[in-house]
């Protein structure tokens, strides 16, 4: 809450605002649209994953029908709290964006599924305990599989509204977005002309 006032007494604008990904509506609001915003759970991705992958799973949230199977995956093991992220709060608001009930199957530490040929997505925790190769084998994994993976940051941005602010700072992955919206514009307007 002390955000906006904080930003207003610097002498000059921060370059880089980051945030907890469970704060991003509220700290999208209070920073200036001239300043770059993000979030740990992204720089994670970014650091230890495939920014590029992560981006084409968040857009395929847009896929997803009311009964499909999501799998949320904990690098860590740790105590569910009453209000979870991965077990609450991600569910909701992607049960919210999809516009019904959505199957999850949450799973943790090393219990990575062998068989991801059930599920629609794979959401992932920032992998804050583990290292980068470990986190490109699971992405490695879902790729073969043919199944999209996300992380929790980049699926809270894109269910929320604010994916493209949340990528300013990744200019490359900034444009992978925008062309897969073009992509996904170019088709839907060709299915409306017709054959």
């Amino acid at each position: 809450r002390e955000l906006r006032q904080a930003v207003s007494r610097l002498n000059r604008a921060p370059a880089l605002v980051v945030t907890d990904s469970q704060a991003f509506l509220q700290v999208a609001a209070d920073t200036p649209p001239e300043v770059k915003m993000t979030s740990f759970s992204i720089l994670f991705a970014r650091q230890k994953g495939d920014l590029s992958q992560f981006v084409q799973g968040a857009v395929a949230i847009d896929r997803l029908q009311p009964g499909d199977r999501v799998l949320v995956a904990e690098a860590c093991s740790h105590h569910p709290i009453a209000d979870d992220i991965g077990r609450v709060k991600i569910p909701r608001w992607l049960r919210q964006y999809v516009g019904g009930d959505l199957q999850f199957t949450t799973v943790q530490g090393h219990d990575f599924p062998d068989d991801l040929a059930a599920y629609q997505l794979v959401v992932h925790c920032g992998a804050c305990m583990w290292n980068r190769r470990e986190v490109l084998t699971r992405m490695l994994r879902c790729r073969q599989a043919g199944v999209p993976i996300s992380n929790y940051g980049m699926t809270i941005a894109y269910t929320l509204g604010i994916f493209s602010r949340a990528l300013e700072p990744f200019p490359d992955a900034l444009q992978t977005y925008r062309q897969l919206q073009a992509e996904r514009e170019s088709r839907s307007s060709r299915s409306r002309r017709g054959p």
